[in-house]
């Protein structure tokens, strides 16, 4: 009976020890098995909004992306901005490492950037600069700066844009010109714009002497909208001008005021190869002094990317009726980066 009562009282302890130690030994943790969520392309919009889903077409003028939670979605492709990221999860690791600094300074990401920061606004920066040395040595700067936005109804443009030229040591074109538009849509096609302008020209000539001028415009016009479609704007209207020139090189009756009357058509075309055609010519009648004048502007641009571009522009303004400004004649090769 002892030897049982021993025996017992031996498995009691034993028991108490096991289980002491199963209680100090800590415990190790086990990571759950978490299956890798699948990388996803991102839709950027201009302010900044991002969809999550899959691109699934892309076209010169739409992009089709079905998103996670909002189904499949069409936007115009010069509104959005599609990030791939299993592009760059599908190369090889070293692959990747080395591509991820350059990614920073990708078109996409730069332009996503750049939408971004600009929020709804549009726009683009341009430059075109040449420097000759043959007989003589002669240089040509221009660079322009632009934006946009667009509403339901309105439509608002700021740009400014500045030429210089020089031959020789002599200046031949030193001139700035600040331009704004708002222009508001009715019913029917009808629309009404206020264009104001200003242009400091201090390289002008008249008569070989110097005429170097500050001038500030307003345009108000009406007009309507012969087409208006995606690819397609065509539009004709009048406008009444009132032009205010200050003479700055000669002392003599520096300041002039008069109005004019206008005539103007305005296209924009959507062409293949992500081309655009865009033109204005203004024609302008004086009732008072018979007197005409006019003015085109055509481009043509050619985006290469959703951030880089170029374009060849003329302009030219011939009689201006207002008989103080310049004439003039210019094409240009222009390359910008858009947002």
């Amino acid at each position: 009976m002892q030897i049982g009562m021993n025996k017992i009282a031996y498995q009691l302890l034993c028991l108490i020890l096991i289980g002491g130690s199963l209680r100090a030994a800590p415990t190790v943790p086990v990571a759950p098995v978490v299956a890798e969520a699948p990388l996803r392309d991102v839709l950027v919009y201009a302010d900044g909004d991002r969809v999550l889903g899959r691109l699934v077409e892309r076209t010169q003028f739409l992009i089709v992306f079905r998103s996670d939670r909002f189904g499949e979605i069409r936007v115009p492709a010069d509104q959005v901005v599609v990030l791939q990221p299993d592009r760059l999860a599908a190369v090889a690791p070293e692959v990747r490492l080395a591509q991820s600094d350059d990614e920073r300074f990708s078109p996409a990401r730069l332009t996503a950037q750049l939408r971004s920061f600009f929020g709804p606004w549009h726009g683009k920066f341009a430059f075109s600069s040449e420097v000759v040395t043959d007989t003589q040595q002669s240089s040509n700067l221009a660079a322009e700066i632009q934006f946009k936005r667009v509403w339901r109804v309105d439509e608002v443009h700021f740009k400014g844009h500045y030429d210089f030229n020089q031959a020789t040591n002599l200046t031949t074109t030193d001139m700035l010109r600040l331009e704004a538009l708002w222009r508001h849509d009715f019913t029917k096609g009808r629309f009404a714009l206020y264009r104001p302008s200003a242009e400091w020209n201090r390289a002008s000539f008249k008569v070989t002497l110097p005429n170097d001028y500050l001038l500030l415009q307003q345009e108000v016009g009406v007009g309507l909208n012969l087409f208006t479609t995606e690819l397609r704007k065509v539009r004709v209207g009048a406008s009444e001008n009132l032009f205010d020139v200050w003479n700055t090189s000669t002392a003599a009756a520096p300041h002039s005021s008069r109005t004019l009357e206008s005539a103007f058509l305005e296209t924009e075309f959507g062409l293949p190869w992500r081309m655009n055609f865009n033109q204005r010519s203004v024609y302008y009648y004086s009732l008072s002094s018979a007197t005409d004048g006019w003015e085109n502007h055509i481009e043509l641009s050619k985006k290469f990317t959703e951030t880089l571009s170029t374009s060849i522009r003329q302009e030219m303004r011939r009689n201006n009726p207002d008989g103080t400004l310049q004439d003039y004649k210019r094409l240009k090769l222009l390359f910008a980066l858009d947002f």
